[in-house]
This record gives C-alpha cells, structure tokens and sequence, in this order.
C-alpha cells in the first residue's frame, strides 16, 4: 500500500470515529432530556413565590373608660384581607373574590367602634370562656356547683354578661412563612363570670396565601375549669340580601338535639330523613321552615351537628357555595362538633354597614365547638381543662370560587 492510500484510509478512519461520536452525544442529550423532570412545566417544577402577606394597625375607638383600642388588616398580596380589633377580637371584616374577581366584605358587622359597643348578637365575636349555652347557669366539677350569670331565657350564653366577645384583649403581630399573623392575648381571672381558674388564653389569627383565615386557639390553666371557646361570625358569601340559596355541606350524620331553651337532651340524632341531612349540598333554604319539632325550637337552624371526624387531625366540617357569585367557604377544624345557625333571631334591629338592616336570615355562622351544656353531659366529649394541661385548637375558614 503507497503513502497516499495510507493517507485516505486514516482520514476515513477518523471521520468514521467522529461520526460514532456525535451520534453518541446525541443519543445521550436525547436520553437525559427525557429523564429530566424539566419536560413538565415550569408552573409545576416550582410552587409560585407570592410576597408575605402583611398586617397594618390603626385606632378604631375607646372605651367609655378611655381604653383606646385598635383595628388590625391582615392582608395578602391577591388582595384578600380580614380585619380584626383587639376588642372581643371580633373580626370586623373579610373581603374576598368572587368568580369575576370582584372583592366584597362577606361577615356581618358595623362599620364603626360604637356598633360594636353596643347590644348585638355577638358579630364576628371571640365567644367564651364557654361558647354556646350552659343549663340553668350551673355545671358541677367534682363536688362543687358553679353557678353563672344567666343571660338566655333560663341559661347562660357565650361566657356570661362580659364574656370574651367584651374583653380588650393584648396584641402583638406574628408572622410564619406565607401567612401573616395577629397574637390576642387574655387572662381571664379566676372567678370572672362564675368560672374557676385563672385562664391564660391566647387567640392567634392568620391571614395565608390561599386565602386563608385560619384561627389557633391554647390556654392553660392553675384549677380545673371547663373550656369551649369559638369564633361567631356571621357569613354572606353574597354580601347582601338572605343566605336562603347559599348551598350547605355538613360533614355529619347526626345532630344533638335540644329542649325548647335550645339546651341539648343529651341524645344523638341521625340526619337521615330529617331537614338536618346537609350530607349532601343543599340549598339553606329548602327545608328551613320545616315543621319538624327541632326546627319549631330553634326557628330555623341553630344546632350543633357531631361531625364526623376520626381523631383529633383538623378536617373538614362544612363547605357552603353562592351560586351567583361562585364564592366557596370551606371551614375546616380539629373541633368535635360545629354550631349551624342561620340568623333566625336577627329582625331588623341591628343597622350594621353600609345602614343596611339584618333581617332574619342575612347571615349563618359555622361555630367550631364542643357540644353546648357538656359539662352537664357526662356522655358527651369533655371541655374540662385541668392544671398541667393545654388547651390547643385550630379553625380554618378557606374562601375559594367555583
């Protein structure tokens, strides 16, 4: 073989070689490309980075006595936002989205401090030390009777004459990755509206991302005492007008039913068959005038349903939609039964924003609880809170649309 032919067959040597190369490399980019998690969308590799939601302060009124108290928004970067003040921690309002974006406030409530000063049925109110009624104004713990103050027909309600929803409360502002946070805190003296045991209870609100306002309960205690402690705002997910067309699912298969005083019997009632069975969506207003025995007590829905829950995890207890606006609540919570009441009281007297008067049926409250009178129903879960022991409980109401 001469030179030159030794010439072209390395020459074809090499570009054969380079060839395999190149092919090689494509093969393993195509290879990598496919195992690569890249392939999805970017959306989808990484969660969206919103800004931390962020809380304001400013005066909202005094006391008689001079105690200045404030108003707290709790807002996120979508423009959802809750309003509370330091008195009663009542939640003053909350503005979220409709399906077109369009933000409305959807408690009830009063457009100033002076509204709140003055008798109303507890709008958007911290109720305790004991939420909901307690027979007669009586429990027992051990061998002693405590005796309450009586403050509905023969029972006393949500904590007495000065309950929590009356208290000015300590704030200070918390924050937590995504949520942006509102500490309450309040000592509720031993003795203070018939109860024993000097409480320290602090009331945490959040304001998240998902729109979100989620409510983080805890108290201890120096003597046993009994607990139950919820939030009572009044929702229209409409903003106006009756809550009759908003469609209610209860996660519960039964209810405790009550006396004509709305205290329970002690017994348990399966749903099914009944105008409690909120199983399924259905419209608020389709059975509320029902002429069955428990709805004749309480004039409509006022009623605690035992959720059905399987241990002490926050679950979801009820999701309520409007279908005009296509707003969704979700209340989700670790509490053992939730308090369905549908403003069946309210009658025109309380002029709240706007002057717009609340009739019968502008607003329904979802109480996370424990059952009302269940320190004097052994049967039922305990709310006794002992020396040692802390109280923890956490709420969350999630506005969404369809």
């Amino acid at each position: 073989m001469n030179a030159s032919s030794n010439r072209w067959l390395t020459l074809a040597c090499l570009t054969a070689c380079l060839t395999v190369w190149l092919l090689g490399a494509t093969a393993c980019d195509t290879n990598s490309k496919k195992e690569t998690p890249a392939n999805q969308p970017a959306a989808t590799a990484k969660k969206e980075s919103l800004p931390q939601p962020t809380m304001t302060k400013a005066p909202f009124g005094k006391l008689p006595n001079g105690t200045a108290v404030d108003l707290y928004t709790l807002a996120n970067s979508k423009g959802f936002e809750a309003r509370i003040t330091n008195y009663g921690g009542i939640v003053v309002s909350i503005k979220a989205p409709d399906k077109n974006g369009k933000y409305d406030d959807v408690v009830l409530g009063f457009d100033n401090f002076e509204g709140y000063l003055s008798k109303h049925p507890f709008f958007g109110a911290l109720a305790g030390r004991y939420a909901n009624r307690i027979a007669k104004g009586q429990f027992k713990l051990g061998d002693k009777t405590y005796k309450l103050f009586v403050n509905n027909g023969p029972n006393s309600l949500h904590g007495g004459k000065e309950g929590f929803d009356k208290k000015v409360w300590t704030a200070k502002e918390v924050s937590k990755p995504d949520a942006a946070g509102l500490e309450l805190h309040y000592l509720s003296k031993d003795g203070e509206e018939g109860y024993p045991g000097n409480l320290n209870v602090t009331v945490t609100y959040w304001v998240t991302n998902d729109n979100e306002l989620r409510i983080d309960y805890a108290a201890t205690t120096d003597k046993e005492t009994v607990l139950n402690i919820t939030n009572h705002s009044y929702f229209n997910l409409a903003g106006s007008g009756d809550i009759l067309k908003h469609e209610m699912m209860i996660n519960a298969d039964r209810i405790t039913p009550v006396d004509e005083t709305l205290i329970p019997t002690g017994e348990v009632l399966q749903v099914a068959g009944t105008p409690f069975d909120f199983t399924k969506p259905t419209a608020i207003g389709a059975r509320i005038d029902d002429k069955h025995q428990q709805m004749v007590y309480g004039k409509g829905y006022d009623h605690n349903f035992v959720l059905n829950a399987t241990g002490a995890a926050v679950m979801l207890a009820a999701r309520v939609s409007e279908p005009t606006t296509g707003r969704v609540l979700e209340v989700s919570t670790d509490q053992p039964g939730v308090q369905f009441y549908t403003g069946n009281f309210l009658d025109g007297t309380f002029k709240g924003k706007g002057g717009k008067a609340y009739t019968q049926r502008s607003g329904f409250c979802l109480e996370t609880q424990h059952y009302p009178d269940s320190p004097n129903h052994p049967n039922f879960p305990t709310t006794a809170l002992k020396p040692g022991e802390q109280y923890k409980s956490t709420t969350i109401f999630k506005f969404m649309t369809k």
